[in-house]
């Protein structure tokens, strides 16, 4: 009887501890139509012969066309990029399960990979924002030669960052201007999927100003090359090179329903590189220009109502407070159709023209109002509505276990807050323990706005008793936390 009894309560345990870890443990079966073309490795290591092959393209079928050089020359300037990060996972316990506890936390190593371009002979590193976002360590691997990598800058509004390693004489990849770039050239993706040797695939460019909303950041740039050469998991912060083997872009993401190459691929234009990796080295942040407007594309159903008689251009939506656009007269209802004499066709190729100025520079625009053009010239602002150079102001919180940040003018304005910090970095300390996540904008205490890092510092390190914190999310939301310190 004790044998009989003893086998049924095995098999009872068995069946819970078998539906609760599957329960808790089952894979999302959902998927995204965008992907970043960024491996991520299980801590088990993904089966990576799930991955189908693709169509093997060879420049010999086509008259003409020689992709040999181009690939000699670009393979040797691409390389393997691995990061490191820390994620917390809930440990769950036999004796938690039965005696309705609450887990505990444990910490793993989670590693990523995607692939960098080689920028200089000295060791400046280009690859996606994406690659190395949230990473502790970041290791580059060249000729089989593992270094270990500096992050020296992140642009995650064109999704772009900038390392630097101890070597010399590297290989530097040349960069040919992407405007130079037509619908219809020949082009080479190179990445080092997986940590594969450098592979290339080709195709061509099938189309140039693509906006795919992928990127999530307050002032995205998105205007993509968009090419069929296969880009597969791995490939992200890889060269797109002409026949040539000169820069054109850095591959970003695939346009996909299970996560490979399906025959769209996108990269950030060459210039758009260029701007961010100068700006980098030298200010360590991106120097942004604004016009002080916020723009849409025109549709057929606004050309109607703006009683346009073409749908060229992008149209004024909003005129920001005190912004250059105000200054120089703009409104509501402007329709941009030229910036420094070339054609605005989309919001794409609006910011993608802005993206190459800096803050102070003095630029021209043909705008239409109501059937009659007129002639403006107006000095592009930085984020805080000046036309000096931007520094990033940032707050080490020892205490706290954060670093936070100045949310900039007009940044407040597009989120219609007047005031708050960002938390920049979350590590071990009050605001990990209070469940705020990195992008989080701190905006009161008790009703008390804060102004800024150190005010925020000081009141939590003072305040006794129950607390509630007015929080705007990374996404957008207003919340309010309570707490008792």
């Amino acid at each position: 009887m004790k044998n009989i009894l003893a086998s049924v309560a095995l098999s009872l345990v068995a069946g819970f501890s078998g539906a609760y870890l599957y329960d808790t443990l089952k894979p999302e079966t959902t998927t995204p139509l965008v992907h970043t073309a960024k491996d991520t490795l299980r801590t088990d290591l993904l089966n990576q012969a799930y991955l189908p092959p693709t169509e093997p393209r060879s420049s010999k079928d086509v008259p003409g066309v020689d992709f040999v050089k181009a690939s000699t020359v670009s393979t040797n300037s691409v390389v393997y990029i691995k990061t490191y990060a820390s994620q917390e996972y809930q440990r769950y316990s036999w004796f938690d399960l039965f005696f309705d506890r609450r887990p505990g936390m444990s910490e793993r190593v989670v590693s990523g990979s995607g692939s960098g371009v080689i920028f200089s002979q000295d060791g400046y590193i280009v690859t996606n924002n994406h690659v190395i976002d949230n990473a502790n360590k970041i290791e580059v691997v060249y000729q089989k030669k593992t270094y270990e990598a500096e992050l020296i800058g992140t642009d995650p509004s064109t999704d772009l960052a900038l390392l630097k390693v101890e070597a010399h004489n590297l290989p530097a990849i040349q960069v040919n201007s992407s405007r130079n770039v037509q619908v219809g050239d020949w082009v080479l993706a190179v990445g080092n999927p997986f940590n594969l040797n450098s592979t290339v695939t080709a195709g061509i460019v099938s189309a140039k100003g693509r906006r795919i909303n992928i990127l999530k950041d307050i002032f995205p740039i998105e205007s993509f090359i968009q090419t069929d050469a296969a880009i597969n998991p791995g490939n992200s912060g890889g060269a797109l090179v002409n026949i040539d083997g000169e820069l054109v872009g850095i591959n970003t993401a695939i346009l996909s329903r299970t996560g490979t190459y399906a025959g769209y691929g996108f990269a950030v234009p060459s210039d758009i590189v260029v701007k961010v990796v100068e700006d980098l080295k030298q200010y360590g942040i991106v120097q942004k220009a604004f016009m002080g407007v916020e723009v849409s594309d025109i549709d057929d159903q606004l050309s109607q109502e703006l009683q346009l008689q073409t749908m060229n251009g992008v149209v004024v939506t909003n005129v920001e407070s005190g912004g250059a656009g105000e200054q120089i007269g703009l409104e509501k209802g402007d329709v941009i159709l030229f910036v420094d004499g070339d054609p605005i066709h989309s919001q794409a190729s609006f910011d993608e023209k802005l993206s190459y100025y800096t803050p102070g520079d003095t630029v021209k625009v043909i705008v239409n109002r109501k059937g009659k053009r007129l002639n403006k010239e107006l000095v592009l602002t930085n984020i805080d509505g000046t036309t000096g150079i931007t520094k990033r102001m940032t707050f080490d919180a020892e205490k706290l276990g954060a670093v936070f940040e100045t949310v900039p003018t007009l940044e407040r304005a597009r989120l219609n807050i007047e005031n708050g910090i960002r938390v920049q970095e979350v590590k071990r300390g009050l605001i990990y323990q209070m469940g705020l996540q990195k992008g989080d904008i701190i905006l009161s205490i008790n009703r008390y706005k804060i102004q800024s890092a150190e005010e925020l510092s000081n009141i939590l390190e003072k305040i006794r008793g129950r607390v509630i914190v007015e929080i705007l999310t990374s996404s957008g939301r207003r919340k309010f936390y309570s707490y008792y310190f």
